[in-house]
């Protein structure tokens, strides 16, 4: 191991439960042990990654969420006798790898719920919503505070929660955590006075209004939380550790509007600011907590707890450490964390340990591989959120995300593995046959890589000189430095497993190969548009390959992510972009995770990037386009040059094959490239 990273793997203490490291395995939803629905649910998937991940030398491990209170069925988690049995005996099996393991109990959502249109339906309909009462509650699930208005859908909004209700969640985390004590758990995490949800929102002064004892004055505000722990000591004994998981900074301008982490977004805080942060971890702190797991943001800004790559890395670091020179207890940070990074903060005293939560998805044995110095066979997350958290909302919807995807939360876009362990895994062939694999991007690379690994002789055709395909210039943004470490580490998969590559080798006719199947993954081409002028604008692709065909001012054709990708890159670089996109939302796209898209349409709002939505293009010249709004009025608008990034049209090979991978079997993302491979490459 390399000597930068000794201060990671150095003792430290919870209460009086010591943990072997200073790794972190922070909370993700849908990696609850308990699931959120059913009585004596047991999370196989769950538990299976959370194993692997104590087996490869994390410290401390944080499931996901268990609310109190089942979300179908209205049951509270403490009824649920079976399950806590089944724990038992899974922290046996976590113990004999040295790790701890804190089950993280939250009190619920509040208005941050991710209303999907299913619910807007039900609420909207009184006869409905009176019916489904007995299994989804929708005015429970969402109750907060105060009357509020609901993070997804303006159909829902959260109404005040009685103090009947408080009552009961603080009666439920007591028991919840007496009866995870009593199955060897190591403590709990109380989920949380973060990212704004329930416990949160009574924090915040722009969503707790009320006129009682649980709101208004400061200790008004925290009193939640603050009876919450108390509870818990009352039921499990002082020395018990409870964890609380804390936002010191809620970096909110208003409802749906967060703060960047950039030069000019100067604001007025309406949550919490950092004064009240670090005042409130004291108390919280005097309040009973043993350690506070801390980020930023709330659901209003939430690239601050979930970063896509257009945050900073080790973005969170500067308000945990002025909290841990504020409080005595131990202080975790996450967001976007480096070990390098971390290493030498906590070598430094500055903050106890680094959390991590979706790097375990992409690879679980990440940190045995950096112990080993194998740093570079480490799968990298990419921070696209497309597997894990796919909760994506535009203009005039709720959450996007489908039941099949709420269902298996927790995915990996680029690890199939990862929490569905029964659909994908790797099995060995009886029948190893030479297979070719026609397209050198992410979706031939993963084909020849899981193809090799089952035992298959594998030949991948390059038409260029170089693997990646078009995810090269997707992945040539400053900010997209994982996804240039992710073809690295492809490179080195299909290095080592003894794939037989082609580079150069443009494949016309797969009549013409020498192999006993094929698998086509050739792309797709970018649509162009039918319009006056059209061959004056470059496409998307084109312009990642040589940015020096653009001007000053820049018209961008199409939001979208590429777009919008696009017109961040930029401006960020001086330049003035403008984006046309003929839908009523820069990215009307379902499979976009609200955190990624809601930093861009903030940046672009802040920035004053001029934006037209509803718009098409009538004609391109040489001194810009002429747009066509919604009803039809012309706007002449300016530009030095134009980009294309209005979608592309699927590429195949014909020929004998029938097995298409990546975008020419049909256009996605890198999720949608990767799970295809699998599927494809599993069927041989």
């Amino acid at each position: 191991m390399d000597s930068k990273y000794e201060s990671l793997f150095t003792p430290w203490k919870i209460g009086n439960v010591e943990i072997k490291n200073r790794i972190v395995m922070c909370s993700m939803g849908g990696t609850c042990l308990f699931g959120f629905a059913e009585p004596n649910h047991w999370d196989e998937e769950a538990a299976k990654l959370i194993l692997n991940v104590a087996k490869n030398n994390c410290g401390l491990i944080l499931p996901g969420i268990a609310p109190v209170q089942d979300l179908v069925g209205n049951r509270w988690l403490y009824q649920g006798e079976g399950k806590f049995k089944k724990l038992k005996t899974f922290m046996d099996e976590i113990h004999k790898t040295g790790a701890k393991l804190f089950v993280q109990i939250t009190a619920g959502f509040g208005r941050s719920f991710a209303v999907s249109t299913l619910m807007e339906t039900l609420y909207s309909n009184k006869l409905l919503r009176t019916l489904s009462k007995p299994a989804i509650n929708i005015e429970r699930l969402t109750m907060s505070a105060s009357e509020n208005p609901n993070r997804w859908s303006d159909k829902v909004p959260s109404r005040a929660m009685t103090q009947k209700e408080i009552a009961d969640i603080i009666d439920a985390f007591a028991r919840v955590a007496k009866k995870c004590m009593d199955a060897g758990v190591d403590g709990v995490e109380v989920h949380a006075v973060h990212e704004g949800y329930l416990l949160d929102q009574f924090t915040l002064p722009y969503v707790n209004r009320r006129q009682d004892e649980y709101g208004g004055s400061f200790e008004n505000r925290y009193r939640f939380a603050v009876e919450v722990v108390q509870a818990i000591k009352k039921a499990c004994g002082k020395d018990y550790p409870v964890s609380l998981r804390y936002s010191v900074v809620s970096k909110t301008k208003d409802f749906r509007s967060g703060a960047l982490p950039c030069e000019g977004d100067d604001y007025k805080e309406v949550g919490r600011d950092l004064e009240e942060g670090i005042k409130a971890a004291k108390y919280l702190q005097d309040a009973g907590y043993d350690m506070l797991n801390c980020d930023n943001g709330t659901y209003d800004a939430w690239y601050w707890a979930h970063p896509p790559m257009y945050m900073p890395q080790n973005c969170n670091y500067r308000e945990a450490e002025l909290v841990k020179e504020a409080v005595s207890i131990p202080v975790v940070v996450a967001g976007r964390n480096e070990p390098d990074y971390a290493a030498e903060k906590i070598a430094a005293g500055k903050v106890d340990a680094m959390g991590v939560a979706r790097q375990f998805l992409a690879d679980p044995e990440w940190i045995t591989k950096l112990m080993a110095g194998k740093t570079e066979e480490i799968r990298p997350c990419i921070c696209c959120h497309n597997g894990c958290f796919a909760l994506s909302k535009y203009k005039g919807t709720g959450n996007l995300q489908s039941i099949s995807e709420t269902k298996g939360m927790c995915q990996c876009a680029v690890n199939p593995e990862s929490m569905n362990s029964k659909k994908f895994y790797i099995r060995q062939t009886a029948n190893p046959k030479h297979i070719a694999v026609v397209g050198g991007g992410i979706g031939g690379m993963e084909t020849a890589r899981v193809l090799a690994l089952r035992g298959h002789r594998v030949t991948l055709y390059e038409k260029s000189g170089d693997l990646g395909g078009v995810f090269i210039p997707a992945a040539s943004f400053d900010f997209k430095e994982k996804d240039r470490s992710l073809i690295e580490w492809y490179k080195k998969q299909i290095a080592e497993l003894g794939v037989e590559v082609k580079l150069n080798t443009e494949v016309k006719d797969t009549f013409t190969l020498d192999a006993d199947d094929v698998i086509v993954a050739t792309g797709a081409t970018a649509r162009k548009l039918s319009v006056p002028g059209a061959d004056k604008a470059i496409d998307a692709v084109s312009y990642l390959k040589d940015r020096s065909q653009v001007g000053e001012k820049v018209i961008i054709i199409g939001g979208s992510l590429t777009g919008c990708e696009i017109a961040y890159e930029l401006y960020q670089q001086g330049k003035e972009p403008v984006i046309i996109e003929m839908k009523e939302d820069l990215m009307a796209v379902k499979g976009i995770c609200l955190a990624n898209s809601s930093y861009l349409r903030d940046f672009f709002q802040l920035k004053k990037v001029p934006t037209y939505l509803n718009t098409t293009v009538k004609e391109i010249r040489d001194d810009g386009i002429v747009a066509l709004d919604k009803d039809g009025k012309e706007i002449p608008i300016a530009g030095d040059s134009v980009i294309l990034c209005v979608g592309y049209i699927p590429q195949p090979l014909a020929g004998k094959e029938k097995n298409l991978v990546g975008d020419c079997y049909r256009v996605g993302n890198i999720m949608t490239a990767v799970w295809r491979a699998w599927e494809v490459a599993m069927a041989k």
